[in-house]
């Protein structure tokens, strides 16, 4: 049975993190051009992704604040990206990021879990809203937050002190009542 704590799309185990995690995610998130348009910086210390791993572990799948779902292909069990869904205080609506790997970018992966955090927050969770923000040069972010069935609110013009540069931010938003999409974002 599905819940807050995992659920699956067609080829996609989006799950509560383990310590097993941390190597994968020091490896990913360590690759300069993942971490391009990410508040972190690359590499990510194996000791650090330890460190991550063991409190998105921790985390509360519905409670206020930051959850990171690790991602993992059904076929070939191992860490491929993460989303993380930032639930409000109220319950009522949720922000959500997403990273993944190179080289299971490209493969649709992304957006099917994207799509699927969606669903799950959007239909079964009966949340009223989904937001999402990134980096304005972040292209293929942006169209996978428009294919995904997200409209673009707004285009805050360098709001955002980042890596040492004012960067543009472009939000997104999806209401429930505008959502009709499917388990695999197509």
């Amino acid at each position: 049975m599905e819940s807050a704590e995992s659920t699956e799309s067609a080829r996609l185990l989006l799950r509560r993190f383990s310590p097993a995690d941390a190597p994968a995610l020091a490896a990913y998130r360590s690759d300069p051009e993942v971490s391009r348009y990410q508040s972190w910086e690359s590499p990510v210390p194996l000791a650090e992704a330890e460190r991550l791993a063991a409190m998105f572990a921790a985390g509360d799948p519905r409670g206020p604040g930051w959850f990171q779902y690790a991602v993992e292909r059904r076929d070939v069990p191992g860490l491929i990206g993460d989303v993380g869904v930032c639930r409000s205080e109220d319950g009522r609506q949720a922000e959500l990021g997403f990273t993944f790997a190179p080289e299971f970018q490209g493969r649709g992966y992304a957006t099917e879990a994207v799509a699927r955090t969606v669903e799950f927050l959007l239909a079964e969770e009966q949340l009223h809203r989904v937001s999402a923000g990134c980096d304005a040069r972040n292209v293929r972010s942006a169209k996978l937050l428009e294919r995904v069935g997200f409209r673009r609110e707004g285009h805050l013009v360098q709001s955002m002190w980042i890596k040492g540069e004012w960067t543009d931010d472009v939000l997104f938003g999806l209401l429930a009542s505008e959502y009709g999409g499917t388990r695999d974002g197509r």
